[in-house]
């Protein structure tokens, strides 16, 4: 805890040597984090291997390029989004300089999940760095080889008074958060959630919180279903489905679920498969831990128990860690796996007779991280935006709304606070300063006493407004 506050306390001072600097000084130190990155790429692939027997292209794909894209827009952008902007006038300052500053929130704590160890980390940290702050990182000790990996390019990129990791168990993540940060952005459970916001509040601590919940996938009768369906089982096997915006579910109206299930069938064993009946460890990741690997099998010996048909797959190989696509059908709304966030490569399917039956039983859960639309129909598409909240959607796609730095990514109440990417996480890293420099006429004092000759004003203000 001495090394951890003493750090913490020497990036307070750093802080304020930090603010003073411009946007070339932030580019540079964003250029040498890539650099730090790219000298060591090959050393992060193999710990995500190690850690989630992600592929080479997966990990390239979902992992490296996704942060090379963040800082590289960053890089862009980054003149623009520091310049101060101007805003409206009032009568007040009619003659004034009306302006909103990007200053630093100050010094910032990143706590990272396990199933997107690198990107996860990388990318609020390069919103951070962009915004002026000061950093602490922990990432997750579930996938400890890509921590250390981390780590080292940290130690590489940076002095510790401007960002320092700290690897650990749950224990340094607690003593991390009795320090009173200026702001903190967690990713991952929403119970773990509350209990990171629940510290912030002890300082009055601001909060970005990412995190999951049960994201629904809706086909509409009117649909190209085979596209749906091969997108779906993407989106939801990518990772082995340790994905926060996979699809949790699947909502179809009843007479097209025999076909969906066929199909969806079909493009898993292409993807996913080398046989029949062999999965390709090549292309397919396993479940990180343990831990993890039995709650997934206790959500399906629960849901079978609760009546629920195990209709595809689901086997699974204690060895590996390894457990096959499923598909489950019939399964009852008091099924855990119904309830939790499945965080793995088991795909429920509820049917429904109309479109509103299927909105309702959304909207019974707490809104979701993201929601998927597959239609065809305009009508059907708005109307179930209109109806329904989540912290992103994509239709006729799944997944792919992440990867536009243009957009904010971010959940809603249960799934989520505040946005990240791009000029998001700048902005979400950034206090938004209004300054106001009052120039002459200054037309204020004619509000200020002696009030007794003073009605014509009260007037004038009254037909102002």
């Amino acid at each position: 805890m001495n090394r951890i506050s003493g750090i913490f306390n020497d990036q307070r001072q750093y802080q304020q040597t930090l603010k003073q600097g411009n946007a070339a000084q932030r580019i540079e130190l964003l250029r040498k984090l890539k650099s730090s990155i790219l000298e060591k790429e090959d050393a992060i692939f193999r710990a995500l291997y190690k850690d989630l027997r992600k592929s080479r292209f997966e990990a390239a794909v979902t992992e490296l390029y996704f942060t090379y894209a963040e800082i590289d827009f960053a890089i862009k952008n980054l003149r623009h989004w520091m310049a101060p902007k101007r805003a409206g006038k009032t009568f007040s300052n009619l003659f004034a300089k009306n302006r909103i500053y990007y200053e630093p929130k100050g010094v910032c704590l990143i706590i990272a999940p396990w199933n997107y160890p690198f990107q996860l980390v990388m990318s609020p940290l390069v919103s951070a760095i962009a915004a002026g702050n000061c950093v602490i990182v922990k990432p997750s000790e579930i996938s400890s080889n890509t921590s250390k990996i981390i780590s080292s390019i940290i130690l590489d990129a940076f002095e510790e008074q401007h960002v320092a990791c700290f690897e650990g168990n749950a224990e340094v993540s607690q003593k991390l958060l009795e320090l009173p940060f200026d702001h903190i952005f967690f990713t991952g459970s929403t119970e773990i959630g509350k209990s990171v916001m629940a510290a912030a509040a002890k300082n009055l601590t601001s909060v970005t919180l990412e995190l999951g919940g049960k994201s629904p996938t809706i086909i509409d009768q009117q649909v190209d279903l085979a596209k749906a369906a091969q997108k779906v089982a993407w989106g939801k096997l990518v990772n082995a489905g340790q994905t926060c915006i996979a699809p949790d579910y699947v909502l179809i109206h009843e007479s097209r679920a025999d076909e969906f299930i066929g199909l969806y069938k079909q493009f898993v064993s292409e993807m996913y498969f080398k046989d029949k009946e062999a999965i390709n460890q090549a292309a397919y990741g396993k479940i990180v831990s343990r831990k993890h690997f039995e709650r997934l099998s206790d959500l399906i010996t629960d849901a079978v128990d609760k009546g629920a048909r195990i209709n595809w797959g689901g086997k699974t190989d204690d060895q590996s860690q390894t457990i096959y696509p499923a598909i489950l059908t019939q399964v009852p709304k008091e099924a855990k796996i119904m309830e939790e966030e499945i965080f793995g490569p088991i795909l429920p399917i509820v049917t429904y007779r109309d479109l509103e039956e299927a909105i309702a039983f959304v909207n019974a859960k707490t809104k979701p991280l993201a929601l998927y639309i597959f239609s065809k129909s305009d009508k059907n598409i708005k109307s179930i935006i209109k109806l329904t909240s989540a912290g992103g959607t994509c239709v006729n796609d799944v997944l792919v709304h992440i990867a536009n730095p243009k957009l904010p990514f971010g959940g809603v109440n249960h799934s989520g606070i505040g946005s990240s990417h791009g000029f998001f996480g700048f902005k979400n890293f950034s206090h938004e300063r209004s300054v106001v420099t009052q120039r002459s006429p200054d037309f204020n004092k004619l509000v200020y006493p002696p009030y007794d000759a003073k009605n014509w004003v009260l007037n004038l203000l009254k037909r102002i407004m």
